[in-house]
């Protein structure tokens, strides 16, 4: 059947561009690579497939071709069912004179984010930075046109372009699990041709989203050092967090290590947990708790960025504390009810 280019973009069969655009926007911010250091793979075939099928849907003559006759016919592809395809036509089903190539995801990205200034401190790449393995893929197709056209691109400047300045930028585990939106005062040095260096400041809004962990980046490009005779550095915030007084966080989920007195091991309690987004979390104990018990609490965990709306899940490790000394009396009732 092929992809579903709407499904992809999550948007209805109706939606306009500006639909599109929102949806594109998001879908690409949360899957490029840059952004998704973790996802490896998965995340490059995902990225690749929303900016296909926003390049199909965004642009009409393709988008009536897809919706009559499929991504077999866009791509001049065998219907399905069929057993070979001529050299003139993609089948009884499709067009006869049409065929479409997808275009290298990174460089559409780019150009799509240049052309949307206000959302581009983001993820915009300047065009001069090393390509992505997706352009040496292409190439490798042969695609002439594309291969020309980044030469001219690039050889507009021999201006070397340094690599990025990087920054560490603090969240607490509330602020991760939740999100937030910081505003981040920074300064840079600029060359002059006489010489001198000047200082510029400037404040930059930075979107921390839901479920980011250490290690997560964010780029704003050409907000580093300019320096006289290169290009103007990028500036990467690189995510650090505070240690918690109660969580800590292991992979996508989240653990608690939890002290309870020998007679609430033995006889249950309710133990009541602040969660991360300020909620009331009352857990039960019920069963007998030795040292090392665990009990685990499905979707109270870490926010999974691939799967939105779902969580990891949240450990309670429990260690018992035991009361330094009884009295006789104690002692004896404590063995007429064990029965020893």
């Amino acid at each position: 059947m092929g992809m579903d280019y709407y499904n992809i973009l999550k948007v209805n069969r109706n939606a306009t561009l500006e639909d599109l655009k929102k949806s594109y926007r998001r879908l690409a911010r949360t899957w490029h690579p840059d952004k998704n250091p973790t996802g490896g793979a998965e995340a490059e075939a995902k990225f690749k497939q929303i900016t296909e099928a926003y390049e199909v849907l965004s642009d009409p003559e393709k988008r009536a071709i897809y919706d009559r006759y499929g991504e077999e016919g866009l791509k001049g592809m065998p219907p399905p069912g069929s057993q070979s395809r001529t050299s003139t036509a993609a089948g009884p089903s499709g067009p006869n004179n049409f065929q479409y190539n997808p275009s290298d995801p990174d460089d559409f990205f780019t150009e799509f984010m240049a052309s949307n200034k206000p959302y581009s401190f983001d993820q915009e790449r300047t065009r001069s930075q090393s390509r992505s393995h997706w352009t040496s893929a292409r190439n490798n197709r042969g695609d002439s046109s594309s291969a020309s056209q980044k030469e001219s691109s690039t050889s507009t400047s021999q201006l070397e372009k340094p690599p990025p300045v990087e920054k560490t930028l603090i969240c607490t585990l509330e602020e991760l699990h939740n999100g937030t939106k910081r505003k981040m005062k920074i300064t840079r040095n600029v060359g002059k041709p006489d010489g001198k260096v000047e200082i510029e400041t400037e404040i930059l809004p930075v979107e921390v989203l839901p479920g980011w962990k250490k290690g997560t980046k964010i780029t704003f490009p050409n907000k580093g050092d300019k320096l006289y005779g290169q290009l103007p550095q990028d500036l990467t915030f690189i995510i650090d967090v505070k240690p918690h007084d109660v969580y800590i966080l292991e992979g996508n989920n989240l653990v608690v290590n939890q002290e309870i007195p020998l007679v609430d091991a033995l006889a249950g309690t309710t133990i009541h947990l602040k969660t991360l987004d300020g909620r009331n979390l009352p857990i039960k104990v019920e069963e007998v708790v030795r040292p090392g018990h665990e009990i685990m609490i499905q979707n109270e965990g870490w926010p999974i960025r691939k799967e939105p709306g779902k969580k990891g899940t949240l450990k309670i490790k429990f260690d018992v504390t035991f009361p330094t000394r009884l009295s006789s009396s104690q002692r004896a009732a404590i063995r007429q009810i064990m029965g020893g």
